[in-house]
Order: C-alpha cells, then structure tokens, then sequence
C-alpha cells in the first residue's frame, strides 16, 4: 500500500515522503497514530501541489539572497573604534554590530549566525564571509580605524 506520511518515521521515511509499506503496517499502526495519509489521488495532488510550492520558495528566496549578494558583495563596512596602545582595540568587532552595520547601510536583514570573521581586535582591514540562503554567500570587507 501507497501511504504519504505525515511526520517521520523510523526506518520507513522522512515527513511528505510518498513510501510503500504493507497493508498491515499502514491499517494497524500509522492510520491510527496520524503518521500517515493513504496516498488517494487527492493526496496525491496535494502532494504535488507541496512539492511545487516549495520549489518554488526556494527560487524566490534564492533569488532575493543574489539580488542582496550584487548589492553587498566587496563593499567595505567601516567602523570607529576607540582603541589603546599598539592599535589593540577596547574589546572587538562582533558579528553582531557587523550584521546591524550592513542592516543600517544597505537595509538588508543578516543574521549574526551566518557571518563568520576571524576575531576583530585590532585596527585593520579584516574579510567577513556572509551565507546569505541556500548556497548564496557574500564577502565583504570590515574595515576598523579610529
């Protein structure tokens, strides 16, 4: 028997996979759990229609994040820190205050979690890798002087 299931289940299949199983199995234990749907052609087309609504998120959510990478993509972020002797600053840049910078700047929405930089505690010039969505990254440059 043909069953779409509805979460995920182990050793059988992740959830909105179309799998086959016994008919036992799918009367006996997941048609009374919830686990699972038995795949009729209404299931069927809402599984598709799933399917195709997603694709087509993901395409529209990749295009927003090349549209943000043309726009963030090499430019220069800059920052005025106080700083002591040597160029050391008084605590550092974080991903942070770089991911507000670049909200403020260029109004587009980085979450802190996905910009990776090598620890900013000195003046300089220092490269900021930022994963945008589904594969999409931007570099940009962080540039800290007082």
């Amino acid at each position: 028997m043909k069953v779409i299931l509805k979460q995920d289940v182990k050793g059988l299949g992740k959830k909105g996979e179309l799998v086959n199983t016994s008919d036992g199995y799918a009367r006996n234990f997941l048609f009374p759990k919830g686990l699972a749907n038995e795949a009729n052609a209404q299931a069927m087309t809402e599984l598709k229609n799933k399917e195709n609504s997603e694709k087509y998120r993901i395409k529209v959510e990749t295009e927003k994040a090349e549209a943000d990478k043309a726009v963030i993509n090499g430019k220069t972020i800059k920052f005025v820190m106080p700083a002591g002797q040597n160029g050391r600053l008084f605590g550092s840049v974080t991903t942070k205050e770089i991911a507000e910078k670049i909200k403020k700047e260029f109004n587009i929405d980085v979450d802190k979690k996905k910009i990776s930089v090598n620890e900013i505690k000195s003046f300089g010039t220092f490269n900021a890798v930022i994963k945008l969505n589904h594969g999409v990254t931007a570099e940009v440059y962080v540039f800290v002087g007082e």
